[in-house]
């Protein structure tokens, strides 16, 4: 657990840190998750589990790192890890012990912390890359049109010697006063929740933050992310991991009774201690059985309506997160 991977931490300038293990991480999960596949589809739950678990264990592994890259790649693996454990729930892959097992590693997830951990540790790059440049006015040609500053005109090179430190400062604080102010509190710890109108409200201040360019927040202009779009990726993935949770619970209530509850009520605390509430408005998860002996399992998603359990709009081969709900089990169309 107190392992590092080989990266350059030691680098003067923290943009140019490489990250060469979120690739490889990612192509591992990946065949890891192909092998699960292959496991259930042999019988061979045991193996697939195993194959699970270390998906888990490969993105934990990255967990503490303070980039927002790294989060964002992380989230991605447990979504692709979610796909063996999906296939063998629909196929009833899962022994009792097994379901279990896959609850207790779920149960380790937290997304809504760790946004704030990418929130903290994004402040932190920005922070250093300003004192980077204000240390190194050469380099401002890489955040301009010219791209070498020996080809920029001499009176642009004497400029960006001339500036003065305190306009680098108030570019810091401008950046960490917005990031604590409007994209921190997004992920609301206490109740569980991320507002899409919140983070309306918070996308539509930093419009008005740079409506006026000045020197004290010219570098804010170019530093500062778009964590609007980050935390519903955030979102997605907590929500992805409770669906996962309740589908897991509700399987286990299957091997029990012979069939699915007719609310989710009855889950608790049996075969999970709590029902997790919907992330998005932090009322109850849509849940019904349907009489085929399957069910739908759904948040109302991002753009905060119930649309009945159906997803947003197929793009690249999966559904826009931004509309229609977030499910579980899609529907067959």
């Amino acid at each position: 657990p107190h392992s590092r991977f080989p990266l350059t931490y030691n680098e003067e300038d923290p943009a140019v840190i490489p990250l060469p293990h979120l690739g490889a991480l990612r192509s591992c999960v990946q065949a890891l998750n192909l092998r699960a596949l292959a496991g259930l589809q042999n019988g061979r739950s045991e193996k697939a589990l195993a194959d699970v678990k270390l998906s888990l264990r490969l993105a934990d592994s990255i967990r503490t790192e303070p980039f927002l890259i790294s989060h964002l790649v992380r989230i991605a693996m447990v979504n692709l890890t979610l796909q063996p454990m999906y296939e063998g729930l629909v196929e009833h892959k899962w022994s009792e012990a097994q379901l279990v097992e896959l609850d207790s590693e779920l149960a380790k997830l937290d997304f809504l912390p760790d946004y704030g951990t990418a929130v903290r540790g994004d402040m932190g790059c920005q922070k250093e890359i300003i004192d980077y440049l204000r240390r190194h006015p050469e380099q401002f040609p890489n955040l301009s049109a010219y791209g070498d500053f020996i080809k920029a005109p001499l009176l642009a090179r004497i400029i960006w010697h001339s500036i003065p430190s305190g306009w680098f400062y108030q570019n810091q604080l401008r950046c960490s006063r917005f990031m604590i102010q409007q994209y921190l509190p997004l992920a609301d710890l206490e109740h569980r929740i991320v507002s899409p109108a919140s983070v309306r409200h918070a996308d539509a201040a930093v419009g008005l933050e740079f409506r006026h360019v000045s020197p004290y927040n010219r570098l804010e202009s170019l530093l500062l992310p778009a964590f609007g779009g980050a935390v519903k990726k955030f979102a997605y993935a907590q929500t992805s991991v409770d669906l996962a949770r309740v589908a897991i619970a509700l399987e286990r209530y299957r091997l029990a009774h012979g069939g699915y509850p007719e609310s989710l009520d009855a889950l608790a605390p049996q075969f999970i201690a709590k029902i997790p509430h919907d992330i998005i408005n932090g009322q109850p998860l849509h849940y019904r059985p349907e009489t085929n002996g399957q069910f739908v399992l759904y948040s109302v998603g991002w753009n905060e309506a119930d649309d009945g359990g159906e997803v947003g709009r197929i793009k690249y081969g999966t559904p826009d997160i931004s509309e229609g709900d977030w499910v579980w089990r899609y529907p067959a169309k």
